[in-house]
């Protein structure tokens, strides 16, 4: 399981109407683990008789051992987490966070850096532009927003030849077909933000023909709500309901059921989960399963898969 670390909130910062920067720092000002750029914390978040996870990335320096700082967006159509996060949490707040795990690593072999990022998916490039900065490694960033009242980025950028903010407000935007067809070979491109952004990025690169190991992608997504649902331990006859605005993987660590995760965003696969039988329909959220898996109805990501159904059984 992932270790916590008791971390105190000292500032709170507005980046723009709707997002919020956040730094972490150990109460005794000891050292914190270093990291790598493209590293996430789970927060955990105490509000009311629930207990959220949400998973944010930092942004901050990857060598800074003084402290952490991560940067959320509000979402008031979502399951709480990031609207405790704005409403609740205040300078000297203790919270449970995990250690840094990373799934969108740079990969530092590569000539050059291509990194693009759309709305709040500017967070991770923060810290792997610094890691980048750190070693020498050319790098090119290329940031999509729709406003500058949403470009929250903005604050948190340098100004520099290769640092390219694209707002659509303003008749900017981002011709990825140019972009990518100007680079040298070598380069690897990392894109974080909507799907379509992801997508987008992923088929004009291949039709460039570039090598499918040049190309990483992370979208960062929370469960989605929905209906309320039960689901049962086999090992134990255990019936664990899980609410509207709660994830499974939150429903079974309510119930003291333990399930091992990293990132709480389906893309992982560490919370992997053996269905025993399923009279139902299994919702797959993530983005670990092939479509013959999910097909198949064995195997269930509960950071963020629901249940429509009878009955749904786990092997846990």
């Amino acid at each position: 399981m992932i270790s916590k670390l008791n971390l105190k909130v000292v500032e709170i910062e507005d980046l723009s109407p709707l997002v919020k920067r956040f730094r972490f720092e150990d109460p005794d000002k000891a050292a914190l683990p270093v990291f790598s750029g493209g590293a996430h914390v789970s927060v955990e978040m105490p509000d009311g008789e629930m207990l959220r996870h949400n998973s944010y990335s930092l942004i901050s320096d990857p060598y800074d051992a003084t402290g952490y700082e991560i940067a959320v967006r509000r979402e008031d159509q979502g399951r709480g987490g990031s609207k405790f996060m704005h409403e609740k949490v205040v300078v000297g707040d203790i919270l449970k966070l995990s250690m840094p795990a990373n799934l969108f690593q740079l990969d530092l072999r590569a000539k050059k850096h291509m990194l693009i990022g759309g709305g709040i998916g500017i967070t991770p490039f923060l810290s792997q532009m610094r890691q980048l900065e750190m070693h020498g490694q050319a790098y090119e960033l290329h940031y999509a927003t729709h406003s500058r009242e949403e470009a929250a980025g903005l604050a948190l950028l340098p100004e520099a030849a290769h640092i390219h903010v694209h707002i659509s407000e303003d008749g900017s935007r981002m011709d990825l077909g140019a972009m990518l067809a100007d680079q040298p070979l070598g380069c690897h491109v990392y894109t974080c933000g909507p799907e379509g952004l992801i997508t987008a990025v992923a088929e004009q690169a291949a039709m460039l023909g570039w090598p499918a190991t040049s190309v990483h992608s992370e979208a960062f997504t929370a469960p989605p709500p929905g209906a309320p649902f039960e689901v049962t331990i086999a090992s134990t006859g255990q019936v664990v309901p899980v609410a509207a605005n709660q994830s499974l993987l939150e429903a079974l660590e309510a119930a003291n059921v333990v399930v091992d995760y990293s990132c709480r965003g389906g893309g992982c696969g560490r919370c992997e989960t053996t269905v025993t039988s399923c009279d139902g329909d299994i919702e797959h959220n993530d983005f670990w399963l092939s479509k013959e898996e999910r097909a198949e109805k064995k195997k269930i990501m509960p950071c963020m898969s629901r249940f429509k159904g009878l009955a749904l059984v786990l092997d846990l």
